[in-house]
């Protein structure tokens, strides 16, 4: 039976405050709108995914760097989206505030 949850791990980075971050750092168990794609010459995007970004140490501050598990449901085309290397942006809303790079897929 296939789980309707995919497991990866994650180079993540949070935009300094500077360059349009958060003010605050995130707490593992956050639960960002992650944006694979924009729409051409756009900084609109079709659709989000949901995924919870979990790690062990308190929090992770704006402008740091660090890997992290990530959850995301299965649905819509992600998990043909989600392949080692991929690059894809994490939003609060309309303002994107980090990205993030697929390390690995757990099985």
């Amino acid at each position: 039976m296939i789980s309707d949850i995919i497991n990866i791990t994650a180079k993540l980075t949070l935009y300094s405050t500077q360059n349009g971050g958060r003010i605050t750092g995130i707490g593992t168990g956050y639960r960002p709108n992650h944006v694979m794609e924009y729409l051409p010459n756009s900084t609109d995007f079709p659709t989000t995914y949901i995924g919870q970004i979990d790690f062990d140490k308190e929090r992770i501050y704006p402008g740091e760097t660090e890997n992290v598990r990530i959850k995301f449901l299965r649905h819509q085309n992600i998990e043909e989206l989600l392949k080692k290397g991929r690059v894809w942006w994490i939003h609060e809303g309309a303002r994107k505030i980090g990205e993030a790079e697929v390390l690995e897929i757990l099985k």
